[in-house]
C-alpha cells in the first residue's frame, strides 16, 4: 500500500490532477483505491462520478453533525473519535468497484477541523492496508495533515499555479510536513493547467524538489469538470489525460 497526497492553493487543478490519478491506476489495473478528499470544497466525488447524497454515504462532519449535535450525543465516556469511527464504516464510506471514497466534508461547528481529522486518522489506521494506493486531496492549507490525518505518505504532489505564492507554498508545504514529523517520501512539483510554460525552468532549478512536467490545458477536461461527468469516463488521448499519465510515469507509476 501506498499513501499520495496532493495539494496546492486552490484553482490549479490539483482535484482533477487526483481524479485523473484515478483513472490511470483503474486503467493500469493498480487497484483498488481508496479516494480520500479532505477538501471542504468535496469535488473529488463528483469528478469521479460519485453522487454521496444519492449513495445515502455521509461525510465525517456530516456523521459528527448527526450524533453531537442533532441526537444530542455526549462526548464522555467512549472517546469521540472511536464513537464516530464505526458509523464511518456504516454511512461514510463509498464503496465502488475500483475505489472506495471517504470525504472530510464542511466545518460542522465553529473553530478547527480537530475532532473531524481525528476521526479520519482512527479510520485510516484500520483500513488502508486494504487498498492498492491511498489517494488524498488536500487543500493548501495544509491543516489536515499538519494534525497528522496519516503519519506516512508515500509520495508528495505539490500542484503549483501562475503565481510567486504557489512557489512559495511548495517551500512552506515542505517545511511544514519535516515540523510536524510526517514520514514523507518523495515530494513531487507539478504544474498546474494554468502554470506557463515559461517559467518551468524556474521551477526546475529554483525548487528544492523534482519538477515533473505541467498538467496540459484541456477544454475536454474542463467541459466535463462543468457539466459534473465523471474524470474518469474521459477519453484516453484527452491532452489533459496524457499529460497526467506522463507526470506518473515520471514518478515511476
Amino acid at each position: 500500500m501506498k499513501t499520495l497526497v496532493t495539494m496546492g492553493r486552490g484553482g490549479t487543478g490539483k482535484t482533477s490532477f487526483v481524479a485523473l490519478t484515478a483513472k490511470h491506476f483503474i486503467e493500469t489495473e493498480q487497484v483498488p483505491l481508496l479516494l480520500v478528499d479532505l477538501d471542504p470544497d468535496q469535488s473529488l466525488a463528483e469528478m469521479v462520478g460519485v453522487d454521496l447524497y444519492a449513495s445515502g454515504v455521509k461525510t465525517i462532519a456530516d456523521l459528527i453533525t448527526d450524533t453531537f449535535i442533532e441526537k444530542g450525543g455526549t462526548t464522555a465516556g467512549v472517546a469521540p473519535t472511536e464513537r464516530i469511527e464505526s458509523h464511518i464504516w456504516e454511512e461514510g464510506l463509498y464503496e465502488g468497484d475500483s475505489f472506495d471514497l471517504i470525504a472530510v466534508g464542511t466545518k460542522w461547528v465553529e473553530g478547527c477541523y480537530c475532532l473531524p481529522d481525528a476521526a479520519l486518522k482512527g479510520a485510516l489506521g484500520t483500513i488502508v492496508k486494504n487498498y492498492r494506493y491511498v489517494l488524498i486531496d488536500s487543500p493548501a492549507g495544509l491543516e489536515h495533515l499538519n494534525r497528522k490525518v496519516t503519519t506516512r505518505v508515500d509520495d508528495i504532489f505539490d500542484i503549483i499555479g501562475p503565481s510567486s505564492k504557489s512557489f512559495e507554498h511548495v517551500r512552506r508545504a515542505y517545511r511544514i510536513i519535516g515540523e510536524v514529523g510526517i514520514d514523507a517520501g518523495r515530494f513531487f512539483i507539478v504544474g498546474g493547467y494554468l502554470f506557463p510554460e515559461s517559467e518551468e525552468e524556474r521551477a526546475r532549478t529554483t525548487l528544492p524538489h523534482e519538477y515533473l512536467g505541467k498538467i496540459a490545458q484541456d477544454p475536454i477536461v474542463q467541459e466535463h469538470v462543468l457539466s459534473g461527468r465523471s474524470l474518469l469516463d474521459i477519453q484516453k488521448d484527452a491532452p489533459g489525460y496524457r499529460s497526467v499519465k506522463a507526470i506518473l510515469e515520471r514518478a515511476g507509476y
